[in-house]
């Protein structure tokens, strides 16, 4: 009887010692992984840091760049390091990364396909910030939709009409089309073109519009403003002034010149004739009001 005791007993105790010497193996394995995991995070997070401040870094120095593209990029950077770190951690586990990947960019995919139209914006919105068509305080057109750039954001980009209206553009309708910018470039040309009679001084015409130009400070004088006759109309001669300005003054000067111009041909007696109709003969009615 107490050989069959102490028999169940050895065999309990051996089954307790194999488990423990497993739960040894065990745990030094788990402890190496855990190590490892926890050695992977610290020097993953590290280079996150490291990598999202030089992305960082590096953009700034490039003043074409706008800071909204530099928070973007260097967040970016940062946390797709993360996610590859993770992925890793995982792996020190044995969790079959491979189907994670699988399943994150089945994810991705489903909800690029669901965003695809924010997705434009965003990448847009990115072009328009990195290559700058135009810049906050310029005028421009883009296919209609005109106004002066207040901000540029990733998803939109905000305006101001003329008559003094807010207006919202999606970035992808100002990416996919020419772009005018008004601003821009320093200088702007003008052509002032004004009819006059076919019995007036073609000669005193000009060199009266060339007086207006030259004696206004805000009008070149390289390129050199230069009148002359543009078009032979049915009922005038059509004269043009061009001159070149600077961007900021050239409305005000365009309307302004406008006006002198017509001050100035009264005043040397040119006329700007109107469209006139000249009929040969008599005009009748007949009993039903239609010409005869």
């Amino acid at each position: 009887m107490a050989s069959a005791s102490e028999s169940e007993l050895g065999k309990l105790l051996g089954s307790w010692g194999e488990a423990f010497d497993g739960l040894q193996v065990l745990i030094v394995t788990y402890a190496f992984s855990v190590i490892g995991a926890i050695l992977i995070l610290v020097i993953g997070w590290t280079i996150s840091r490291l990598m999202g401040r030089w992305v960082r870094t590096l953009l700034t120095r490039t003043h074409r760049v706008d800071p909204t593209v530099v928070g973007f990029f260097s967040v970016f950077v940062r946390y797709a390091v993360l996610v590859v770190v993770v992925i890793m951690v995982l792996g020190q586990f044995g969790v079959q990364t491979a189907s994670i990947i699988t399943a994150l960019g089945a994810a991705g995919l489903a909800i690029g396909l669901a965003l695809q139209g924010t997705l434009q914006n965003i990448a847009a919105g990115i072009m328009l910030l990195v290559l700058r068509p135009f810049r906050v305080g310029e005028y421009i057109d883009a296919d209609g939709i005109s106004g002066t750039i207040q901000q540029i954001g990733l998803f939109a980009t905000e305006l101001k009409t003329l008559d003094g209206l807010y207006r919202m553009a999606p970035n992808s309708q100002l990416w996919n089309v020419p772009v005018t910018n008004y601003s821009r470039l320093p200088e702007r040309r003008h052509d002032l073109v004004i009819g006059i009679g076919y019995e007036d001084d073609i000669d005193k015409a000009q060199s009266v519009m060339l007086e207006l130009a030259k004696a206004d400070d805000r009008v070149l004088s390289d390129p050199e403003p230069w009148a002359y006759v543009s078009e032979l109309g049915d009922s005038a001669v059509a004269v043009t002034l061009r001159y070149w300005t600077k961007s900021e003054d050239w409305w005000t000067t365009s309307r302004e010149m406008t006006k002198a111009a017509k001050l100035a041909f009264d005043k040397n007696g040119i006329s700007i004739p109107y469209p006139q109709v000249t009929y040969s003969g008599s005009l009748s009615l007949d009993r039903e009001g239609e010409s005869a």
